[in-house]
């Protein structure tokens, strides 16, 4: 069959994380739980910036663009597994497969963005503070928004682009728990050297792009910071970039450990546990990162919380 050909798969098995069992039951519970906190804690932090009045600058309206692609991201892959932990064959048809590559991707890129984003807010927050209501207008702002998300629509048809080429001819089990890139390329008939250049030059574009906008980012927060003289200014504007410094090394260094590397030296079970941490742990994690480590968002929670029990006080 040439390379040009359709595919004439018309299914395939997801092998999911584990064959064993006596650990469906117990990991059924752990990402049911899981989800449940994710989806509870970003509608939470969306829903908190809408309200308070207080957390409607730049920093959370890219906080709560954030959280809707952390929950979208979850949402994607999440119920399939959980489904797949209580059925005896854990099948998905072609066509749902590559939807859920190609939304699976927009998210993910977009989210690489988007840490990228946030860290040039804060650079301006800390560097030009002076500038900053011009620099990061609501227009400005508007626009940024869209651009991560045009990033993610442009690598996602690249990717499931090339990928609805791919011939599969072979075993349909895709070694994996829901349908990514490496996996599926495994189960390939043809050849998927284009693919394999593709993924490398897009992944390393939409890791080591946001990247360097990070790190240079910081490395001016930084310098910036040591020259603050007070004590507790330099302890604030630390405290403002923590929770984002934490969730950019949990994200990034997920993706990178899976996607630096050539399909045939990863293992795939190390590109499981990997994948699990950007498709599950972390969204779940960054409500919690950017609320615990957060003054402002504890304040606002506090005041929505004493002016709902005031009013239904005043109604009593």
């Amino acid at each position: 069959m040439a390379a040009g050909n359709h595919s004439t798969t018309t299914e395939f098995i997801l092998a999911g994380l584990t064959d064993k069992p006596e650990l469906q039951l117990p990991l059924f519970l752990y990402f049911l739980g899981t989800y449940v906190g994710t989806v509870v804690g970003n509608l939470g932090m969306i829903t908190l910036i809408g309200l308070s009045s207080y957390l409607h600058t730049p920093m959370y309206y890219f906080l709560s663009s954030l959280s809707f692609i952390d929950l979208c991201q979850s949402t994607i892959i999440t119920p399939k597994m959980l489904l797949n932990f209580m059925t005896e064959k854990n099948t998905i048809s072609y066509p749902e497969c590559m939807t859920q590559l190609y939304f699976f991707l927009v998210f993910g890129i977009a989210e690489c963005h988007m840490l990228g984003v946030m860290a040039y807010d804060r650079y301006i927050a800390i560097c030009n503070p002076l500038l900053y209501n011009v620099s990061m207008s609501y227009q400005v702002c508007s626009w940024l928004v869209v651009e991560v998300y045009m990033m993610g629509l442009i690598g996602a048809t690249v990717h499931t682009g090339c990928m609805l080429r791919v011939v599969f001819c072979k075993a349909k089990i895709i070694n994996h728990y829901f349908c990514d890139i490496f996996p599926l390329l495994e189960l390939s008939s043809s050849n998927t050297y284009i693919n394999e250049v593709v993924v490398l030059c897009f992944t390393s574009f939409n890791i080591l792009a946001p990247t360097l906008a990070i790190l240079g980012s910081y490395v001016s927060i930084i310098a910036s910071i040591l020259r603050i003289s007070s004590t507790e200014g330099r302890s604030k504007a630390f405290s403002t970039c923590s929770s984002h410094i934490l969730a950019v090394t949990l994200f990034y260094g997920s993706i990178a450990f899976m996607y630096l590397q050539p399909s045939n030296v990863s293992s795939m079970d190390q590109s499981k546990v990997s994948s699990l941490f950007y498709t599950t742990i972390v969204p779940m994690l960054n409500p919690l990162i950017y609320s615990l480590r957060n003054k402002d968002v504890k304040d606002a929670l506090n005041k929505i919380i004493k002016k709902r029990q005031f009013c239904i006080s005043k109604d009593l």
